[in-house]
């Protein structure tokens, strides 16, 4: 198991190298550059020839693609993540401000769609046929084709504009500090999160539940007379959530990877809202290295899964 493991961990840093080199050059082929998207075009346009090549220069522009990917690259293992080109910040700065607030987003959003799918797909498993199960997988395929923008818009116009039950936006409140004075405006971007991601865990739980019913233990738990509520809640569910756990660890990346849409809609001041407005801004240096964050996460998910998976199931660590 140790080799497995240690085989795994290794194995992500070529992964992350050749992920900063893309990162790095398809950021590279976006047009112009740090100095024309620093100074207003028309100072940029009375400069001449000589002083925009000096300020070039400067920036370390005129380098050569490789010699520029490895002067970022280096930067970044020393723990230099460079400023905001727009305010002057720090970046590691501004991750810090903001990431706990996506955190905070993204565990509502996933503590919702786990406990929620997970009980719809049982459910749907048990009641498997019926008008309930056929009701619920067409509610799964909606959720899944309805985009999280449309989605939240339609949150709040009804329970924020029309019914006013909500806000709209934002975080908190002025002046606002403990959680459950602000937990109001958690709620909707959470919901809107959580519910757009509840059909996926609904269809791989009730799979799961499928599965584990057709089990020999299941069916010798009949034979001996134990009640139908007992043989599935307490035999069937308890072993048919493995997977769906092993899924949930997988998620909570790739929610703050996909936080963008909502915390730009509700105006939630975290990573995702940031990088929206760095990329609409130009803030190259701050989508590098956020693009590149959220990448190491999802990597770093998948290698936990992958160790996870194999501690579960010793037949993947033979493989392996």
């Amino acid at each position: 198991m140790f080799k497995y493991t240690l085989k795994k961990i290794l194995g992500m840093i070529p992964m992350l190298f050749i992920i900063t080199f893309i990162i790095y050059f398809l950021l590279d082929l976006t047009p112009g550059d740090s100095v024309s998207h620093l100074m207003d075009p028309e100072a940029l346009a009375r400069l001449s020839t000589e002083q925009l090549n000096a300020l070039r220069e400067a920036y370390g522009l005129n380098d050569g693609f490789v010699v520029r990917y490895f002067k970022w690259l280096g930067q970044l293992l020393q723990g230099n993540f460079g400023y905001s080109s727009t305010s002057g910040v720090p970046v590691i700065q501004i991750i810090k401000e903001t990431l706990p607030a996506t955190l905070e987003l993204s565990g509502a959003a996933l503590l919702i769609s786990t406990v929620l799918g997970s009980i719809l797909g049982v459910i749907g498993a048990i009641k498997r046929g019926s008008i309930g199960d056929n009701v619920l997988t067409v509610a799964g395929m909606i959720g899944v084709s309805i985009p999280q923008f449309f989605f939240g818009m339609v949150a709040i116009l009804i329970f924020a504009l029309n019914l006013g039950w909500l806000p709209v936006g934002g975080r908190t409140a002025p002046g606002v500090v403990n959680f459950m004075d602000r937990i109001e405006y958690l709620i909707l971007p959470a919901l809107v999160l959580g519910l757009s991601l509840t059909a996926g865990v609904m269809r791989y739980a009730r799979t799961s539940m499928l599965n584990t019913m057709n089990k020999e233990y299941i069916k010798t738990a009949r034979s001996k007379g134990i009640p139908e509520w007992k043989v599935n809640l307490v035999h069937g569910f308890r072993v048919s959530l493995t997977p769906v756990i092993v899924l949930v660890g997988f998620r909570l990346p790739t929610l703050i990877a996909g936080s963008v849409v909502i915390e730009s809609i509700f105006q939630w001041p975290g990573v995702g809202n940031v990088f929206n407005t760095a990329i609409r801004s130009a803030n190259y240096n701050l989508v590098m290295v956020v693009a590149l964050m959220f990448v190491a996460m999802v990597l770093i998910a998948s290698t936990l899964v992958d160790i996870l998976t194999a501690i579960l199931d010793p037949r993947v660590k033979l493989e392996g």
